[in-house]
C-alpha cells in the first residue's frame, strides 16, 4: 500500500512540472512581402536558466532561429532566415516563444516547429505558413534627395503589386520629425486632397496624375525651403495590406535667390558703414565741397534701405512668411522720409533739404505704412472670417477698412482740404488743414481699432474703455504741444513740460501695445503685429508733433529764424547720434539679423526667430522716439526760452492773434 501511495505522489509532482507547448489553432495566412507572428507560448513562465527554444522547418529540420544560453543565437540560424526571423526577446521570460517572420517568400510556405526544452520537461507545437499571392511592394529611392532651396524637387514613390491603382485606398506621404509626422499630402478614395496637407507644404505639394493609374505616386515638392530638409515616407493601404517606402531630402544648398538675399543684406550693413565713415571723413576736411558731402549724405540715406527692401522681398520669396515681407519691405521703402527729416536737424545741408522736406514728409510716411499694415490685416482677417454664415461683422470690417483708406489718402494727398481754400481762405490761414489732420487722426485710430474688432473679435468690452482713455491721452498731448501748458501752473518749466509730453506718449503707446494684445491675443503672430503696430503709433506722435508746429507757425506764435534754428540745434551732439542710429545703427541690426538668420536656417532647417518683425520694428520704434523726444525738446526750446512768463506771453499772443483774426 506504500509502495503504490510512493508511485502516484511521484506521479503526482512529475505531472505538476511540466508544462504544454501551445501554438496556433489554424493555418496562419499571410501575403508575399509581409510579416507574419508564428505563436509558440506556455501558460506559465519558465525559468530562463537551462531554457532552449528552437524553431525549425518541419518537412527539412533547417533550423530557423535558436534561443540558448539566455540568449539569442542568430549566428547559427540558416543563412535565408538571416534578419528575417526574430524571437521576441522581452517576452521569453514571461513564457512567449513565438517567432517574427519578415518579407515573406513563397519559399517560406510550410509547417514550422517551435521545440522548448527545460530542466522540467520539453514540449513542441506546430505552426503552418500559407503564402497567399497577394502582395504590396512600395519602392522609393535608394538615393538621398537633393536640390537647391527654391528649385522642385521629386521625391519617388511607387506600387508594386497585382493590385491595380483603382482599389488602392489611401496613400499618404509623411514628413517624419522628433515632434512627430507632419501630413505632406493625401491621396484617399481615388481623389487628392490638398487642403489636407501641413500648413508648411499647402500648395507646394503635388501628385503627378497622369501617373497614378500606372502606380506612381511619387511626389512633386516645389519651391524647396529649408525646414524641408528630413525623412519622408510614402505610406500605401490596401485593404486589409499596408506597406510604406522612405525618401530622405538631404543637401540642400543655397539658391540663388539666397544668394541675392546675402548679397544685398551684406551690402546694406556694410554699405552704410562705408557711406558714414567716408561722410565722416569729408566733413572733417575742408577742401571737399558741399555738393559732395550731399551726395555722400543722400546715398547713405536711400543706398543701404533700398539694398534691404530688396533683401527683404527675396526673403518673402524663399523663406520669408507674406506679412513679414510685406511689413518689412514696406518700412525699408518709406526709411529715407524718415532719415531725410532726420538729418534737417542737422546744422549743415539746410538749403539742400528744403525741396525734399517740402514733399517728403512724416505724414505720408504714416498715411502709406498704416495703408499697407491694415490692407494686410483687413486681408487676413476677412480669410479668417469667410466661414462664418453672419456676415455682419465682415461687412462692418470692410466699411471700417474703407474708411481708413480714404482718411490715409486724405492724410496722405491733402487734395480734399484744398478744395476749401478758395472759399474759406481766411480759415485756412488759421490752420484749419491742420485741425482737420487732427481731427483724421482721431478718426483714424477709432476705424483702425473698430476693423480689429470685427476682424478678430475680442473677449470683452475692457479694450473700449482704454480706447477712450487713449483718446484722452491724445488730446492732452495735442493741447500740451500747442499751448505748452502743463495741468498745473507751477509746472511751468521747460523740462518739466517735456517731461509731462514724453510721459503721455509713453503712456499712451503702453495702451495701444495692450489693446492690440488684447485683440490679437488668439493670433499666431499678435507679438509680430504688436511690433508693428507700436511703431506706426510712433510715427503718429511724430506726424501730430510736425501738425503743431505748422500750426504755429500759421498762428505766427514763433520766435524770430535765427532762435528756431538755435532752437533746432540746441542739441546738436544728440542728433548726431541720433542720425547716425537710424542712418546705420538699425540698417545694420536688421542686416546682421537676416545674414544670421539664412545662414542658420541653411545649417540647422529651421528658423531661429519666427520672425524678424520682432526685431526690425522695435530697433526702429528706438530710433523713431529718440527722434520725437528731440524734436520736442526743439520745440520747447523755441517757444519757451526758460521762462514761466514766456508761456503766459506766448498764450496771450495767441488769444490776441484769435481775437483778432475773427
Amino acid at each position: 500500500m506504500d509502495i503504490i501511495t510512493c508511485i502516484f505522489m511521484s506521479l503526482c509532482l512529475l505531472v505538476a512540472d511540466g508544462f504544454t507547448v501551445r501554438g496556433p489553432s489554424a493555418p496562419l495566412s499571410a501575403p508575399l512581402g509581409s510579416s507574419v507572428v508564428l505563436p509558440c507560448y506556455v501558460d506559465e513562465a519558465l525559468p530562463v536558466e537551462d531554457l532552449e527554444v528552437e524553431w525549425r522547418r518541419a518537412d527539412s529540420e533547417t533550423l530557423v532561429h535558436l534561443y540558448q544560453d539566455g540568449e539569442s543565437r542568430a549566428e547559427v540560424q540558416q543563412q535565408d532566415y538571416h534578419d528575417r526571423a526574430h524571437f521576441f526577446t522581452e517576452e521569453i521570460q514571461h513564457g512567449n516563444f513565438s517567432l517574427r517572420l519578415d518579407n515573406l517568400t513563397a519559399q517560406d510556405e510550410g509547417e514550422y516547429r517551435c521545440r522548448v526544452h527545460s530542466q522540467q520537461d520539453s514540449g513542441e507545437t506546430v505552426a503552418q505558413i500559407k503564402v497567399s499571392n497577394e502582395r504590396l511592394l512600395v519602392s522609393g529611392s535608394n538615393r538621398p534627395a537633393s536640390a537647391y532651396v527654391g528649385e522642385d524637387v521629386t521625391l519617388n514613390c511607387s506600387v508594386d503589386s497585382h493590385i491595380t491603382p483603382e482599389h488602392i485606398e489611401e496613400v499618404s506621404w509623411l514628413k517624419t520629425d522628433e515632434d512627430g509626422d507632419f501630413l505632406v499630402l493625401l491621396y484617399q478614395n481615388k481623389e487628392t486632397l490638398p487642403d489636407s496637407s501641413n500648413e508648411q507644404f499647402r500648395g507646394r505639394v503635388e501628385f503627378f496624375t497622369a501617373e497614378i493609374p500606372k502606380g506612381n505616386f511619387s511626389l512633386r515638392l516645389k519651391s524647396v525651403r529649408t525646414e524641408d530638409k528630413g525623412v519622408y515616407m510614402c505610406q500605401v493601404f490596401a485593404g486589409d495590406l499596408s506597406a510604406n517606402a522612405t525618401v530622405e531630402l538631404e543637401r540642400l544648398g543655397f539658391s540663388s535667390l539666397h544668394i541675392a538675399v546675402l548679397f544685398f543684406s551684406v551690402a546694406a550693413g556694410s554699405g552704410a558703414v562705408l557711406l558714414l565713415c567716408s561722410l565722416i571723413y569729408c566733413r572733417y576736411k575742408n577742401t571737399v565741397s558741399s555738393s559732395t558731402i550731399w551726395i555722400l549724405q543722400l546715398s547713405l540715406v536711400l543706398f543701404p534701405n533700398i539694398c534691404m527692401f530688396l533683401a527683404f522681398i527675396l526673403w518673402g520669396f524663399t523663406e520669408g512668411s507674406l506679412h513679414e515681407t510685406i511689413s518689412c519691405s514696406a518700412l525699408y521703402i518709406l526709411r529715407p522720409v524718415m532719415l531725410i527729416w532726420a538729418l534737417s536737424c542737422l546744422k549743415y545741408l539746410q538749403e539742400s533739404l528744403k525741396p525734399w522736406t517740402s514733399f517728403f514728409t512724416p505724414t505720408r510716411e504714416f498715411a502709406v505704412f498704416t495703408l499697407v499694415v491694415y490692407s494686410v490685416l483687413f486681408s487676413y482677417g476677412w480669410r479668417k472670417r469667410a466661414h462664418e454664415t453672419d456676415s455682419t461683422l465682415r461687412v462692418v470690417s470692410g466699411f471700417c477698412f474703407g474708411v481708413v483708406v480714404l482718411m490715409c489718402l486724405m492724410l496722405s494727398t491733402g487734395d480734399v482740404l484744398r478744395l476749401f481754400k478758395r472759399q474759406r481762405e481766411r480759415i485756412l490761414t488759421l490752420g484749419f488743414e491742420n485741425i482737420c489732420c487732427f481731427f483724421i487722426i482721431v478718426s483714424l485710430v477709432f476705424f483702425e481699432l473698430l476693423q480689429l474688432f470685427s476682424s478678430f473679435g475680442f473677449a470683452s468690452l475692457g479694450p473700449f474703455g482704454l480706447f477712450v482713455v487713449e483718446i484722452g491721452c491724445m488730446l492732452l498731448l495735442v493741447y500740451m504741444l500747442f499751448f505748452l501748458r502743463p495741468p498745473a501752473k507751477c509746472l511751468c518749466r521747460t523740462w518739466i513740460v517735456a517731461l509731462w509730453i514724453i510721459t503721455i506718449s509713453v503712456l499712451d503707446i503702453i495702451i495701444v501695445i495692450y489693446i492690440h494684445l488684447v485683440i490679437l491675443e488668439r493670433e499666431k503672430e499678435r507679438l509680430e503685429w504688436t511690433c508693428v503696430i507700436s511703431f506706426l503709433h510712433v510715427l503718429k506722435i511724430i506726424m501730430m508733433l510736425v501738425q503743431v508746429k505748422k500750426l504755429s507757425e500759421t498762428l505766427r506764435i514763433r520766435q524770430q529764424t535765427e532762435t528756431s534754428e538755435q532752437g533746432s540745434n540746441t542739441l546738436s551732439p544728440c542728433n548726431e547720434v541720433m542720425y547716425m542710429f537710424g542712418a546705420v545703427g538699425v540698417v545694420l541690426l536688421s542686416s546682421v539679423s537676416l545674414t544670421a538668420e539664412l545662414i542658420l536656417k541653411a545649417l540647422n532647417g529651421e528658423r531661429v526667430i519666427e520672425d524678424l518683425r520682432v526685431i526690425v520694428f522695435p530697433s526702429e520704434s528706438a530710433f523713431a522716439f529718440y527722434w520725437l523726444l528731440l524734436q520736442t525738446h526743439a520745440h520747447l526750446k523755441v517757444l519757451i526760452p526758460g521762462s514761466a512768463d514766456s508761456l503766459r506771453n506766448n498764450a496771450e499772443r495767441l488769444q490776441l492773434m484769435r481775437t483778432t483774426e475773427l
